[in-house]
């Protein structure tokens, strides 16, 4: 090659990037990540829907995906003559805890809400998932001023590690009322039907409407008679699912919810009234099933930002603070992160705060593009570009861009818990072994070393310790098993980047 050709190459190369930097500058590309994915967010959606129908109680359709299940609690509620057939059982044992169940149901609406519109072919899977856990609710709430909250006897039933198929605990029932209130677990079952009222408001207005009724009527009950289940139901409930935040921020979140859905200025103005009493700016930045005062930050601030309700002008700082408090290296940060890069809240079921925390990020992320703002951490301003990439760093870590190289979802990537903490995956299924399997003789399996023989594809585990260390044992439960509240906000988070990369 002359000297001259080679000098053209070089001079047509540095023109052609010229020219492809001008075009971006000239056509910036909105919200995109780098084009290159390093997982498949898709895959990862399906399994992390998919996972709810190994969680099913009750009469199974016949379009069951998750086929080693079966048929279970068909008698749920008899005890008090009610029908309580149906609904999730919330992790590895064979309980239904109501006040998780909701807050499940809140968090797939939500992630409907925000991110359905890029689900495609799974957006219709993600709301069988809702229905099945509000059509339980509407039978928990069908009695005026009473909620029906758990199924099951949590101490007999984790005194025994049998297939929900085979359970012969007892199916004690318990209930809130105006002499026993519940307002944390009322207003929250408040909100998951307003939540899913407006999922359905297109597909199914009649189905909507019933729900929107419902949420009305719950969340007045909720308000009404104040007081805390934990109190109410303490031998029932504690330790596995007391309330440690109180009710306060379930009735702000409550509110929150049924002013979106209903569009009623009362719930406005109760939030007007009532939110700093019930905390709206406290500092306590951990979101989950037990508080909800981050979500319901991020949730008003919509209302401030989208649509311009200046009373709720509050809500836009609040929820910075919660965004500042995860940023590292602002004044404001309080957020532990593992050597490995993964936010660590605690070490029992930490990943429920990575999924809910990334959700978060990212639906703020939407709401301050929409209003072409940003996040001001003491005079340092962060994008929504930011928090788009630090809920992206969570989830591929979670994903398996992690020290120990494994996925954190079951059935996702190849190497991924084998030895998980849940009865029906770790027995074996009926279809193996139709013989009853005795309350005591499951610990054989649940103590052995074997893997799992059933894949309860897509659930999301409780994760590593501080140090990124997991030793995949069953009998540990703080990290090996899963639950629907670890799933249900990153269902939205998958959505949004499977669609952000081409993938959807």
């Amino acid at each position: 090659m002359t000297f001259f050709s080679l000098s053209l190459t070089i001079l047509l190369s540095l023109l052609s990037v010229f020219l492809l930097h001008a075009n971006a500058y000239n056509h910036p590309i909105h919200h995109r990540h780098p084009r290159f994915a390093t997982h498949n967010y898709r895959d990862a959606l399906t399994k992390s829907i998919l996972f709810f129908e190994g969680q099913r109680s009750g009469k199974l359709p016949p379009n069951q995906r998750m086929s080693w299940r079966r048929d279970s609690g068909l008698s749920d509620g008899a005890a008090m003559r009610v029908d309580l057939v149906g609904g999730y059982y919330d992790a590895g044992d064979n309980v239904k805890f109501g006040f998780p169940m909701a807050f499940t149901t809140t968090m797939l609406s939500w992630s409907v809400i925000e991110f359905g519109g890029l689900m495609k072919g799974e957006l219709q899977n993600a709301r069988v998932a809702i229905r099945w856990a509000t059509d339980y609710l509407l039978k928990a709430t069908a009695h005026p001023n009473t909620i029906y909250v758990q199924v099951g006897d949590a101490k007999k039933d984790h005194s025994c590690w049998e297939r929900p198929e085979d359970m012969d605990t007892p199916r004690s029932v318990f209930k809130i009322d105006a002499n026993t209130p519940g307002s944390e677990v009322a207003a929250e079952t408040a909100a998951a039907l307003a939540a899913a009222s407006l999922v359905f408001r297109r597909t199914d207005p009649t189905y909507s409407k019933v729900l929107a009724r419902r949420a009305i009527r719950v969340f007045q009950f909720a308000d009404k008679y104040r007081g805390s289940y934990s109190n109410a139901l303490k031998p029932f409930v504690c330790p596995f699912y007391c309330s440690y935040s109180g009710y306060q921020d379930e009735l702000l979140w409550g509110a929150a919810w049924l002013h979106k859905a209903t569009k009623n200025p009362m719930y406005l103005n109760y939030i007007k009234v009532n939110g700093q009493i019930l905390g709206a700016a406290e500092f306590d930045n951990t979101f989950g099933w037990d508080n909800k005062h981050a979500g319901a930050r991020i949730l008003l601030s919509k209302e401030f930002l989208v649509q311009r309700v200046q009373s709720l002008h509050d809500y836009k700082g609040h929820a910075d603070n919660f965004v500042c408090s995860l940023i590292p290296g602002t004044s404001f940060s309080s957020t532990q992160y593992t050597p490995g890069g993964l936010l660590f809240k605690m070490s029992d079921s930490n990943m429920q705060y990575v999924t809910s925390t990334s959700f978060l990020l990212l639906t703020y992320a939407k709401y301050l593009t929409s209003a072409h703002t940003v996040v001001n951490c003491g005079g340092i301003a962060v994008t929504p570009k930011r928090l788009r990439s630090i809920a992206k760093k969570q989830v591929d870590y979670l994903l398996g861009d992690n020290p120990l190289k494994m996925s954190y979802m079951v059935g996702y990537g190849p190497r991924y818990p084998r030895r998980i903490h849940h009865r029906g995956s770790s027995l074996p299924s009926i279809g193996v072994h139709p013989g009853k399997i005795q309350c005591r003789a499951g610990f054989g399996v649940m103590n052995s070393q074997s893997p799992n023989p059933n894949i309860l594809v897509g659930a999301i585990v409780g994760g590593p310790d501080q140090h990124d260390r997991f030793p995949d044992e069953r009998s540990d439960y703080e990290q090996s098993e899963p639950a629907t509240y670890i799933n249900s906000p990153l269902v939205g988070a998958l959505a949004y980047l499977a669609h952000s990369f081409g993938q959807l």
